[in-house]
Formats: C-alpha cells, sequence, structure tokens
C-alpha cells in the first residue's frame, strides 16, 4: 500500500483500527513509517465494559502498546496525553451501553512526536443478534 499524502494522524490511526488483518495492518504500518515518519503502534482486546473501562483494561493495553511499538517513551508528560487521548476515543465506544456488553476491540496509534492519535473500532452487544459496530477517536498534544 503506498501512502502518496501525508495524511492526517488522526485518519492513520483510525485506518490503521479498522484493518482486517495482521498483513493488511503490517502494510500500512510499513508505508506509514517509510512515507511519512509516522511512527504506529497496534493492539486488541475484548471484554465487557466493567473488565475494559473500570478496571483500566483498555488504558493499560494501549500504554503498553505504545511502549513496545516504541509509539512513545516512558515520559511523564507523554503518558499523560495518551491516556487522554484513550479516555477521549474510549467515550464514543462505551456511551449508551450496558456494562454487561461484551466488545471486541481494535486500537491504533499514531504520532508525530509532537501530536497523538488514538483511534477504536470494534463490535459491541448484548445478545450475537443486536452486535453492531464502534468508532472512537481521541487527539492529543504530547
Amino acid at each position: 500500500m503506498k501512502v502518496k499524502t501525508k495524511p492526517s494522524l488522526e485518519r492513520s490511526a483510525i485506518l490503521l483500527a479498522m484493518t482486517e488483518t495482521r498483513e493488511e495492518e503490517e502494510r500500512l504500518k510499513k508505508a506509514l513509517q517509510e512515507s511519512t515518519g509516522i511512527r504506529c503502534g497496534v493492539t486488541e482486546l475484548g471484554g465487557t465494559v466493567s473488565t475494559l473501562q473500570h478496571t483500566g483494561k483498555l488504558t493499560n493495553s494501549v500504554i503498553s502498546a505504545a511502549f513496545n511499538t516504541g509509539v512513545i517513551p516512558k515520559e511523564g508528560r507523554k503518558i499523560h496525553a495518551l491516556i487522554h487521548a484513550t479516555l477521549e476515543a474510549s467515550n464514543s465506544i462505551f456511551i449508551h451501553t450496558n456494562s454487561n456488553a461484551s466488545f471486541a476491540l481494535k486500537i491504533g496509534l499514531t504520532t508525530d512526536t509532537e501530536w497523538i492519535a488514538v483511534a477504536i473500532f470494534g463490535r459491541s452487544s448484548l445478545h450475537p443478534l443486536l452486535e453492531h459496530s464502534r468508532v472512537g477517536l481521541g487527539f492529543m498534544h504530547l
């Protein structure tokens, strides 16, 4: 996949979160890094609202992915910005849902060293016949 013009961090994070295969994800990460210098990371997780949001599982997973992929270094101000972008993105994911709803989420992280974007895309349901997609985006200055 070739990237012709420099895409926004927000759009890049959303595209990463929406990739359907590891191969597609890797091609996009490589294209973004090589052509634009955008650093990227991706993680996936699932569970109910109460296990993802209230226990900190979502935030911890995003922080771990950011460290492990080199999206951000272990610096207080950058961690703080990442947490706020994650919370902003998760607001759109967890709004108007039951605490017993199950989620399968993929999270894309992008940064250009000045800003960070966190995009969450996934599916939620209380019952298999009620499953639907959700998307959230957070953007913060590092």
